[in-house]
């Protein structure tokens, strides 16, 4: 069985939701799980906040932790998950930020790096991650692989 079938099956084992928040992945773990038959049972909502805008309106994600720290940072992150569970009442959320490229990596923050924040219950993790610069779809699915993977860890 493919670990996001078993990750939806432990969902509705344990009574729990699902929502998910993310930027650089453009909507792929969402579908990841979705494509999973009965995962209407628990997953309630994904969002693909792709801009500062859409990450300021919808999640509200404070502009001044955009200002100061960007999109592509633990604090976004945390701000992102946080505040997905108040919008979702979902006990397990998911956020995703970063760079996939080609462009727009820094020295600082370069092209693959990748913020992961998962809530379950009280309980939260952002895991920092840096994959391979091997082009923007091999970023976009190792940060799901690694995502799908946190999150069975986390429930």
């Amino acid at each position: 069985m493919k670990i996001n079938k078993k990750i939806v099956s432990l969902l509705k084992k344990k009574k729990l939701k699902l929502a998910i928040a993310e930027s650089c992945t453009g909507g792929m773990l969402s579908s990841a799980f979705t494509s999973v038959s009965g995962a209407s049972k628990v997953f309630t909502m994904g969002f693909v906040t792709y801009s500062n805008q859409a990450k300021i309106n919808i999640l509200k994600v404070p502009k001044k932790i955009i200002q100061k720290h960007g999109a592509v940072s633990l604090q976004c992150c945390l701000s992102m998950v946080n505040n997905l569970s108040k919008i979702s009442n979902s006990r397990v959320c998911v956020s995703i930020t970063g760079i996939a490229g080609p462009k727009g990596g820094t020295k600082e923050k370069p092209v693959g790096l990748v913020f992961i924040g998962i809530k379950n219950g009280k309980k939260i993790i952002v895991s920092k991650n840096h994959f391979k610069n091997k082009g923007r779809s091999a970023i976009q699915k190792a940060t799901v692989k690694k995502t799908i993977n946190l999150v069975m860890k986390q429930i």
